[in-house]
């Protein structure tokens, strides 16, 4: 950092990095200043003008804060420190006349527009406007635009702030929307009239200041003031988005991104922001029990009965779901393992090692991504892994960082050199000159699309080490939310999902719903929706969803995170943990813990780090032994990004996304489009 600057704003004197912006310094000095345009994480476009302020002895005019750094100013009279008023006269007339100008073509939409109550537009003209206007003539009207099923539009409404095109441009990295004419003809439209193809569009919404960018699928459903508010995490994939849940009664209305620098800075996904419509259909509310081919509804009492019934005899399997907390894994892995049973998280196959925390989680954080200056990516597609942690690499990538991919050539929405598809590309990564990668800061990121394969040991072993012979710090990218913390606990056997499926005579399915069970075993399923582990079971326990119990998530850099209760399971529904507790009383081998506080204590004595919430434990650097032949293709891990899981395939919104990305990838020409009209 370089050498503070003194400067003296609203006679207060601050000492700031020059490098700052003045509406920066603003911010430190505790002043606010108003802005539609400037946004911290965007470029600066400043086009809005609503920043102004006086610079003394500067021009005779307010200048533009977000536009103006601090070394720009010059000293005051004797050497003494800049003078920047916010607030003087000058300044109010200005702000006001910006504002008059910004309400002269604004409709009256307030009643009826979904941004009412949360619009910088209104609050800001309470702060800066005046109570009349000298505007007689006739509003201007812009046609609105269709740009797929999430982002509603009502362009009349647009101040021409530009943040959706920066964003969708900058951070996004489809550059699909643009700004289009001059003066009144000027208007933000979508190249070619086409809808949005990113998976990361919906913080346009976000993002705009006014309601010219609404939510379409909460649109007119509620307003701000009647929603309860809930700060949680996100578990539709394993980056953990921090995320506030707004609830109105029972009903989940929608999902929104929390700031946290170090996971998700406030973006988040299209698929976990819009996750909740799936949160109401297909639930599971009460037990049912599989006779005659039939499920029938049946009471607790005797569906508990029956599952203890079956775990009583012979080899029991417990298989742990994408979407488990870590006290229900850890409560079934006491459960299953204290009547001699085996557990197992690695449905997909991933050939993950238990106990050895640098290899399952690696050395780097998501934060460490921003400042790498060079970054390889080994059997993954982060865009549709992870598409929040792949605007993090194309961050690093703008700023000058070299990208290199091992794996199906795929569009990340940046450049990056293809080193092969599969372990033969890593191999010859390792026999190569490691000059350029010493050179700079790398991260060696391995995705399941390498681990998942038959050479996937192989494919670990060499990935760490070549972040060892360069000096790289390592990333292991998963696809669920709950992988790590069931590899925390031991939630594994030797054998794999193979070992531990071969002579059960029941499997217990906690949420395992893209496993494929064989006929034979009985299944028992614990889980929210009626998806595919339910088609397959013979007992159904129905529990509740990630919103509706308290739990602890592990991201994808082994960060522990608490997600919160924001509403109550439907019917008869019970918490994960305690449908497990209640279980083990069935089957005579009592848990030792009768409340969700007990068994944290009993987890934390297990796995101390997981009382540290919010912290990435030091890891410490145990490489891999080779083994395992195999140097075919990586696969995919993803293949249908927006049907990942129980609850997102329960959603029509997101089987139309599915259908429209399905769509696009057929790449049809326009003239097919046309025809088929």
């Amino acid at each position: 950092m370089s050498e503070l600057k003194k400067l003296i704003i609203d006679d207060v004197e601050v000492e700031v990095d020059p490098a700052l912006t003045l509406i920066q310094a603003c911010e430190q000095a505790g002043v606010e200043i108003p802005r539609f345009c400037y946004h911290e994480r965007l470029s600066i476009a400043g086009n809005c003008r609503m920043c102004l302020v006086e610079v003394v002895g500067g021009p005779p005019k307010p200048a533009a804060s977000c536009a103006m750094q601090v070394k720009d100013l010059r000293p005051g009279p004797e050497g003494l420190p800049p003078v920047v008023k916010t607030n003087s006269p000058m300044v109010k007339k200005a702000r006001e006349g910006v504002m008059e100008f910004l309400l002269i073509n604004h409709p009256l939409d307030c009643p009826i527009c979904d941004q009412g109550g949360e619009c910088d537009l209104q609050d800001q003209a309470m702060a800066y406007g005046v109570d009349f206007s000298r505007f007689r003539e006739p509003k201007r009207a812009a046609d609105t635009l269709d740009l797929g099923p999430l982002v509603g539009t009502a362009m009349t409404r647009c101040i021409s702030c530009t943040r959706c095109v920066r964003f969708i441009t900058e951070v996004a990295g489809m550059p699909e929307l643009g700004q289009t004419g001059r003066g009144e003809d000027s208007e933000i439209t979508s190249y070619l009239g086409q809808t949005l193809d990113s998976e990361m569009q919906g913080n346009i919404v976000d993002l705009c200041p006014v309601g010219a960018l609404t939510s379409k699928p909460y649109a007119f459903t509620a307003r701000p003031w009647e929603l309860t508010k809930t700060e949680t995490i996100d578990v539709m994939d394993a980056l953990g988005s921090n995320i506030r849940v707004d609830t109105k009664g029972r009903e989940v209305m929608r999902i929104l991104p929390r700031n946290h620098d170090g996971v998700n800075e406030e973006w988040l996904s299209d698929k976990s922001r819009n996750a909740w419509d799936g949160l109401r259909r297909q639930r599971l509310d009460k037990p049912y029990i599989r006779e005659n081919g039939k499920l029938r509804a049946a009471s607790w009492d005797e569906a508990l009965g029956k599952a203890a019934e079956a775990m009583k005899s012979g080899k029991v399997a417990g298989l742990v779901g994408d979407l488990a907390p870590v006290e229900a894994v850890f409560a079934l892995k006491e459960l299953i393992e204290g009547i001699g049973g085996v557990v197992e998280c690695r449905n997909d196959g991933a050939k993950l090692p238990a106990g050895n925390r640098s290899a399952y989680v690696g050395t780097a954080t998501i934060e460490d991504i921003e400042n790498a200056g060079a970054i390889m990516l080994i059997g993954t597609n982060p865009r549709t892994e992870a598409p929040v942690l792949n605007a993090r690499i194309r961050k690093a990538w703008s700023r000058g960082a070299k990208v290199g991919l091992v794996g199906a050539p795929v569009d990340l929405t940046y450049d990056y050199f293809h080193l092969g598809t599969g372990r033969d590309g890593v191999r010859k990564l390792l026999e190569g000159s490691h000059e350029d990668a010493l050179s700079r800061e790398t991260i060696v990121i391995v995705g399941m699309g390498a681990l998942t394969t038959s050479g996937g040991k192989g494919a670990l072993a060499d990935a760490m080490a070549f972040a060892e012979a360069t000096e790289s710090k390592f990333m292991v990218l998963h696809t669920a939310a709950s992988r790590v913390g069931a590899l925390d606990v031991g939630a594994v056997n030797a054998g794999g999902i193979e070992g531990a499926l071969d002579g059960a005579t029941a499997v217990y399915n906690l949420g395992a719903d893209e496993v494929d069970i064989a006929e034979g075993p009985t299944v028992i399923y614990q889980g929210s929706h009626g998806d595919r582990g339910a088609h397959r079971a013979d007992i159904i326990l129905p529990a509740a969803a990630w919103t509706e119990e308290n739990g602890v998530f592990v991201n994808t850099e082994g960060r522990p995170q608490l997600a919160m209760r924001a509403g109550f399971p439907p019917g008869d529904a019970k918490e994960n943990w305690a449908i497990l507790r209640a279980l083990s009383a069935e089957m005579d081998a009592t848990l030792e813990y009768d409340s969700l506080a007990q068994l944290r204590a009993k987890l934390i004595e297990a796995v101390p780090h997981l009382k540290n919430i919010d912290d990435v434990p030091e890891n410490d650097w145990q490489p891999v032994e080779a083994g395992g032949e195999g140097s075919g293709e990586f696969g995919e891990a993803v293949t249908a990004h927006f049907l990942t899981n129980p609850v997102l395939r329960a959603s029509p919104l997101m089987g139309e996304l599915q259908r429209n990305a399905r769509d696009r990838k057929a790449g049809k020409l326009a003239a097919e489009l046309l025809a088929v009209k």
